[in-house]
């Protein structure tokens, strides 16, 4: 079963809880060089908009459907799981960097001994029926994973729910 993480900006309060239960559940250390798998920001209002409001970001691997890390690396390091989440065995990593050139969130990062780290959705986590570190943290439930289909039924409502409030 594919799972899709979706991020609800009008629910994104910015508090960081997802990028830190990430470097906890994945042993990164910022102070050591490592960077995080989830970064959050802030995306400016349009100043030329009256109507633009100020939105929190908060983005880790995309787990693109055809994604390019996978493509560009030459030993076959990545792969996609049975989840549809794009994993790693570093092990087979040669440094080369190709999968961080190639993707365009900056998803692939390294560390101090050459080999490529990455979100891997909590493949771990997930398979036994545990929530990736980030989504359990959420306070406002901004950041979610759940079955594709899940995914693209609640889209569908929420798109037809916001048609007809226009209406």
């Amino acid at each position: 079963m594919k799972m899709i993480f979706d991020l609800d900006l009008e629910k994104c309060v910015a508090c960081g809880a997802c990028s830190i239960a990430c470097m906890d559940q994945n042993d990164i250390w910022p102070n050591k060089g490592d960077t995080p798998f989830r970064h959050v920001g802030i995306i400016d209002p349009i100043k030329s908009r009256p109507d633009s409001k100020l939105t929190f970001l908060s983005i880790g691997c995309m787990h693109c459907e055809n994604a390019p890390c996978i493509q560009a690396c030459p030993v076959g390091c990545l792969s996609k799981n049975e989840m549809g989440l794009t994993v790693y065995d570093n092990a087979r990593c040669i440094g080369c960097h190709s999968c961080a050139m190639a993707c365009p969130y900056g998803a692939p990062t390294y560390r101090s001994d050459g080999k490529m780290y990455k979100c891997d959705g909590c493949a771990e986590r997930q398979k036994n029926g545990l929530e990736p570190a980030c989504v359990r943290v959420c306070p406002t439930g901004a950041l979610t994973c759940r079955p594709e289909a899940e995914y693209v039924a609640g889209k569908r409502e929420t798109g037809i729910r916001k048609i007809m409030e226009r209406v």
